[in-house]
C-alpha cells in the first residue's frame, strides 16, 4: 500500500512530462508549418513584386524609347530645316557670284573700250598740239612760260593795287568798322528779356490760413524758419505773408513750401519737414538742370559739375532787377559774336563770359568780391588761364592778359546797358517808348502808334478817311523829322505808317 502511494505520484509526474513533451512537439510542428506558410507567401509576394517591377521597368523603357524617338524626329526635322536653309543660301550665293562675274566681265569690256578711246584721244591731242605749235610758231614749253610770266605780272600788279586800297580804307574806316562790329553783334543778339524781381510774398486764400501757418503756440512757423533758414513775417497785410532772407535760394524754397502746404491743407511740423526735404531735393535738381541747360544751349563742353551747379544758383539771383544767369548767358552770346567778328578764340571768349559772375553763385564766407571768388574757383577746377583771367578782370580787379578778357568786359557792359535789361535804365527806356508814341499820336489823322523792337521801329495806324496816300508819305516824313528834332537816341528809328480801308458787312 505504501509502495502504491509512492509509485502513483511518480507515474503521474512521468505522464505529465510525457504530455508536456508531446504538447511542445506539437507546438514546434505548428510553428514550422506557420513559418513554412509565411515563407511561401513571402516568396509569392516577392515574385509578384518582381513581376510588377519588371512591368514598370518595361513601361519606363518604352516611354524613354518613345521620348528619345520624338527628340530624334525633332532633331532630324531641325537638321533638315538647316539643310534646306543652307541649300537656299548656297543657291543665292551662286546667283550672286554669277551676277558679280557678269558685272566683272562687263567692267572689263568697258575698261577695254575706254582704253581704246583714250588711245584715240591721245593721238588726236598730239596732232592738235602739233598744229597749234605750227600756227603759233612756238612750242608748248615756251607758251607755258610766256603765259605764266604774263599772269604773274598781272597778279602782282593787282595785288599791289588791292593792298594799297585796303591800307587806305583801313586807315580811314578802322573806327567805323569797330563800331559796325559792335552794332552788328548787338543786332544779332536774340535773347529773352527777363526783368525778374525776387518774390518775397506768398498769397493766401484767406486770413484764416495765417493762423494755421503760425500753428499752436507758433510751432509751425518756428519749424518753417528753423528748417529753411528764413524769417516769415505775418502782419496785417490782407491774405499775404512775407518771406525775408538774404539767400534767394532759401526764399524760393520757402515760397514753394508755403504754396504746397496751403494747397495740401495739412500744416503740422511732420508734414512741414517732409515737404521741406522734398522741395530741397527738387530745388537742388533744378539748380543743376538750369546750369546744364545754359551750358548746353551755348554749346560749351567739359564743364566741371561744381561750376554747373554754381551757374544754376545764379538762376535765383538778380542784379538791379536783371536775372544773373540770363545776364551771364547773354554776355556769353555777345562775347562769342564779337570773337567771331574779330577772329579771336570764340570758345574761350564764350566760356570766360559765361563764368564771369560765377562767384555770385558760390556759397562761401570769404570777404572777397565775386570776381576774386570766381577766379579762385575756376583756377582750382582747372579752367584755362585765359578763362580765369576773364573772370577776374571783368571789373578790372586784375589786368586783362588776352583779347578774350577784354571782349568779356565789353560784352558785360553791353548786356547791362541794353534797354530794359536793368531796373536803373528801365524807367528811361519806358519813357523813351512813351515819347515816341506820343510824338506820333500828336499828329492829325493818327489813330494808334506802337513803339516796337526796343524802340527801333515805330508803327503808326492812320485814319484812311482823313489821310490820303500822298498825305501819308508826307505825314511819315514829318513824324521822322519831329523825332529827330525832339529825341536823342543811338542808331536810327524806322517809321512805318499803315493806311488801310476796311469794309465790313454782315449777312443775316
Amino acid at each position: 500500500m505504501v509502495l502504491l502511494y509512492i509509485l502513483l505520484p511518480l507515474a503521474g509526474g512521468f505522464l505529465g512530462w510525457i504530455a508536456r513533451w508531446l504538447y511542445a512537439k506539437m507546438q514546434l510542428t505548428s510553428a514550422e508549418q506557420r513559418a513554412q506558410r509565411i515563407l511561401t507567401e513571402a516568396q509569392k509576394q516577392a515574385e509578384a513584386q518582381k513581376k510588377e517591377m519588371l512591368v514598370e521597368a518595361k513601361d519606363q523603357i518604352i516611354r524613354e524609347r518613345n521620348q528619345q524617338e520624338r527628340e530624334n524626329r525633332e532633331w532630324r526635322a531641325e537638321i533638315q530645316r538647316y539643310e534646306r536653309r543652307l541649300i537656299q543660301k548656297e543657291e543665292n550665293l551662286d546667283k550672286k557670284i554669277e551676277m558679280i562675274e557678269r558685272q566683272e566681265q562687263s567692267l572689263q569690256d568697258r575698261i577695254k573700250a575706254l582704253a581704246q578711246k583714250e588711245a584715240v584721244l591721245a593721238n588726236q591731242e598730239a596732232e592738235y598740239m602739233k598744229k597749234l605749235e605750227h600756227v603759233a610758231q612756238m612750242n608748248q614749253q615756251d607758251a607755258k612760260a610766256l603765259l605764266i610770266q604774263t599772269m604773274e605780272s598781272e597778279a602782282k600788279r593787282d595785288a599791289q593795287a588791292l593792298i594799297n586800297k585796303i591800307e587806305q580804307e583801313s586807315q580811314l574806316n578802322s573806327e567805323k568798322r569797330a563800331r559796325e562790329i559792335l552794332v552788328t553783334t548787338i543786332q544779332r543778339l536774340a535773347t529773352e528779356v527777363t526783368n525778374e524781381v525776387t518774390i518775397t510774398s506768398v498769397n493766401l486764400p484767406n486770413d484764416e490760413m495765417k493762423g494755421r501757418i503760425i500753428g499752436r503756440e507758433g510751432r509751425n512757423i518756428r519749424t518753417l524758419e528753423t528748417l529753411i533758414g528764413v524769417d516769415i513775417i505775418v502782419d496785417d497785410t490782407p491774405e499775404a505773408v512775407v518771406i525775408s532772407s538774404f539767400d534767394p535760394v532759401r526764399r524760393e524754397i520757402a515760397r514753394i513750401v508755403l504754396e504746397r502746404l496751403i494747397i495740401d491743407g495739412r500744416i503740422h511740423p511732420a508734414r512741414i519737414e517732409e515737404v521741406v526735404q522734398k522741395v530741397n531735393k527738387e530745388i537742388s535738381q533744378k539748380i543743376f538742370e538750369e546750369g546744364e541747360k545754359v551750358v548746353f544751349d551755348l554749346g560749351i563742353h567739359n564743364m566741371n559739375p561744381e561750376l554747373i551747379r554754381a551757374l544754376g544758383r545764379l538762376y535765383f539771383r538778380t542784379s538791379y532787377g536783371q536775372n544773373v544767369l540770363m545776364h551771364s548767358k547773354e554776355v556769353a552770346v555777345i562775347a562769342g559774336m564779337l570773337a567771331a567778328e574779330l577772329g579771336c578764340n570764340r570758345e574761350i571768349a564764350k566760356r570766360g563770359a559765361l563764368l564771369h559772375d560765377i562767384g555770385k553763385g558760390i556759397e562761401t564766407d570769404s570777404d572777397q568780391n565775386h570776381a576774386e571768388i570766381g577766379m579762385e574757383m575756376a583756377r582750382k577746377l582747372g579752367e584755362d588761364p585765359r578763362v580765369v583771367n576773364a573772370i577776374g578782370s571783368h571789373h578790372n580787379d586784375v589786368e586783362p592778359i588776352c583779347l578774350e578778357s577784354v571782349l568779356c568786359q565789353i560784352a558785360d557792359a553791353i548786356s547791362a546797358a541794353r534797354p530794359g535789361a536793368r531796373r536803373e535804365t528801365l524807367d528811361n527806356y519806358i519813357k523813351r517808348l512813351e515819347n515816341l508814341e506820343g510824338i506820333a499820336e500828336g499828329f492829325t489823322g493818327v489813330d494808334k502808334a506802337y513803339a516796337i523792337q526796343a524802340g527801333r521801329e515805330l508803327r503808326i495806324l492812320v485814319n484812311n478817311e482823313q489821310i490820303s496816300d500822298d498825305q501819308a508819305k508826307e505825314l511819315a516824313r514829318d513824324i521822322a523829322k519831329k523825332i529827330e528834332s525832339d529825341l536823342k537816341y543811338p542808331g536810327r528809328i524806322k517809321v512805318t505808317l499803315i493806311r488801310e480801308t476796311r469794309i465790313i458787312e454782315y449777312a443775316r
